[in-house]
């Protein structure tokens, strides 16, 4: 279920996947919510293109670590491509 990032108070969260399109990020919702996953969507500023850079903002999708492992194989299932980089915190 979406919650908002105060939710997991001060639990660690990862960046799971990010959503360059209302539509992309609405399909992800959907994903986790079907399986009744506990997620968190922050939108943030990125920077896009080689040539001509734009700034942008995406939909960044939270979990905890317990569930980074569980999130990532919904997705694949689902045709998704995680973010690969755990690192990233919020």
């Amino acid at each position: 279920m979406r919650r908002e990032p105060d939710f997991f108070g001060d639990q660690e969260l990862v960046l799971i996947y990010v959503a360059r399109r209302l539509k992309e990020a609405l399909a992800v919702e959907k994903v986790f919510d079907a399986d009744a996953l506990d997620y968190a969507v922050v939108p943030t500023r990125y920077t896009s293109g080689m040539l001509f850079r734009s700034q942008r903002v995406g939909a960044f999708f939270y979990v905890t670590p317990q569930l980074a492992e569980r999130a990532r194989g919904l997705m694949l299932e689902r045709g998704f491509r995680p973010f690969e980089d755990a690192r990233r915190e919020i």
